[in-house]
């Protein structure tokens, strides 16, 4: 089973849905291979049989990679008979794994003109299989230019090839497809046509539940090139404890500072040794902090704060897994108390939950709303989270199957780093230096208390959030202005003193 798979059956297929085919049609460098892997993904993880048939992998696995622009024009006869072959090839281990019980195809190709969609319609009744068009389309050649630099001069069609090259290449192979290209114009066809990478999505005729699935998944989608940072919260004064909600210890604190100072710095670093020349040089991104609103991790990424460009959100859901029973307890002493219950958890780790406690798999069911957002999130990135967290997105970006998940190694003091392409997931790792030679932890816990209350709660999930009636978290916090007058946040704050009070005091060296 997939981490966010809601039941099985007998077919394998889910949602009543049947088998759907879902062909892509556009231009090239109009980002269909980046819509069909992570639609892929996305798909996948839901718990849906889904698999990409690419015509490009075939004609590389056929005739390789070392072939002029003009193989690929509609009016080169000379290789018309090839790409038909090849074309068929891909379509037809298609048909064959639907009928092993596939549940969503995904045709990763032109079919820029009627006869060849015409073709794949009555192919994919014929089999039973409901056909499904997503037309991408771009009239924007600053996207176009920046997809062509960014994607496809790194695919396997260019290993090797100068950059320069490269791309007047791949613009000679758009320009043989143009005068073949026609958009789909038929009502009776299912269809989603996705405008300028995502600024304007059209759909017609989408019916039932997993269409309907595919669609919302869609507009939330887009193929602008961004990183996804993960770093784990800083260590808090009770680590033993889910229920204390305790605040970061001066270790924790120090940690906190070590991370956003190298990221900061990392960030600058990229943006010295990006180029410099070019005419469609993509602007500075800027960088969101996403966090949940329990302590360690809020007052982690709280170090942000003091940077006004950099947007901090806290979101609930991101919360760690709940120990139910558990909590508190070694795991000497949960073995002792509990030796049916963890013989379980061994034979299951992933759906398997403790009494009243959280399961990997619904915390991954939980997440599934941050997914949606990360998805169309276009700035960078940082989740401060719980490594229960870290491993369940981390696992989703990659497609990992749900027995990996719960053993996924994510070390403290290391900095993920995950750049979407549209081939792959490209992953670097990076020690944080312990570089900070000193904090003032009491001014800085004041200072964290009362930048809190400016920070915001997602627009798309405030609901989740507590009010300000019922809740102490950092959410809740009056602003800087009142927060000394304020009982509550006084005895927020007095715990903080009290506890760094107890501790040595470090002293930032400016």
């Amino acid at each position: 089973m997939f981490p966010g798979q809601l039941y099985k059956t007998e077919s394998g297929r889910l949602f009543h849905a049947g088998a759907i085919g879902i062909i892509l049609v556009g231009l090239p460098a109009r980002g269909k291979t980046a819509i069909s892997r992570s639609l892929s993904r996305y798909l996948r993880w839901l718990g849906v049989q889904t698999k990409v048939f690419s015509v490009g992998n075939y004609r590389r696995q056929i005739v390789g990679v070392e072939i002029t622009n003009d193989f690929f024009s509609p009016a080169n006869k000379a290789t018309a008979d090839m790409r038909t072959k090849i074309a068929n090839a891909c379509l037809d281990d298609m048909v064959q794994w639907f009928a092993e019980g596939g549940q969503v195809g995904i045709l990763d190709g032109s079919n820029a003109t009627e006869e060849r969609r015409q073709e794949l319609v009555e192919r994919f009744k014929a089999c039973n299989v409901h056909p499904m068009f997503i037309e991408t389309i771009c009239d924007n050649p600053d996207i176009v230019d920046a997809n062509i630099r960014s994607v496809k001069v790194s695919s396997p069609d260019y290993v090797g090839w100068d950059r320069a090259d490269a791309v007047e290449d791949f613009k000679r192979r758009i320009e043989n497809h143009v005068p073949f290209y026609t958009t789909i114009n038929d009502l009776s066809l299912s269809f989603v046509k996705v405008i300028n990478a995502g600024e304007r999505i059209v759909v017609n005729n989408a019916q039932g539940f997993l269409q309907s699935k595919i669609v919302y998944f869609l507009t939330n989608l887009h193929i602008s090139r961004r990183k996804i940072f993960f770093a784990r919260n800083g260590v808090s004064l009770n680590e033993q404890s889910y229920r204390a909600d305790a605040p970061l210890a001066p270790a924790g604190h120090r940690y906190a500072e070590n991370l956003k100072n190298f990221l900061l710095q990392l960030r600058e670093n990229y943006a010295l040794s990006s180029p410099t020349t070019t005419a469609t040089q993509e602007s500075p991104r800027q960088l969101t902090v996403w966090t949940s609103s329990r302590k360690r991790s809020f007052q982690t990424a709280a170090h942000f704060l003091d940077h006004e460009e950099i947007i901090v959100r806290q979101r609930s859901i991101l919360a760690e897994r709940h120990p139910g029973v558990c909590d508190q307890m070694s795991p000497q002493e949960i073995q002792e108390k509990y030796p049916d219950e963890c013989q379980r958890a061994t034979n299951d780790p992933y759906r398997h939950r403790f009494p009243r406690a959280e399961s990997y798999y619904d915390l991954a069911n939980r997440l599934e709303k941050v997914i949606l957002e990360l998805e169309r999130e276009k700035n960078d990135v940082l989740i401060v989270a719980h490594e229960s967290v870290i491993r369940c997105l981390y696992g989703y970006l990659h497609g990992l199957p749900e027995a990996e998940i719960p053993s996924l190694e994510i070390p403290q003091e290391v900095l993920l780093e995950l750049t979407p392409t549209a081939y792959a997931i490209e992953e670097r790792r990076h020690k944080i230096p312990d570089a900070v030679a000193s904090v003032n932890w009491q001014q800085q816990a004041a200072n964290f208390i009362s930048l809190a209350g400016n920070v915001p709660a997602s627009p798309v999930y405030t609901s989740q959030y507590p009010d300000s009636s019922s809740s102490s978290s950092p959410t809740s916090l009056t602003p800087a202005s009142s927060f000394a007058t304020s009982p509550r946040l006084s005895g927020q704050l007095k715990e903080l003193t009290d506890a760094f009070d107890r501790s040595p005091e470090l002293v930032l060296l400016k």
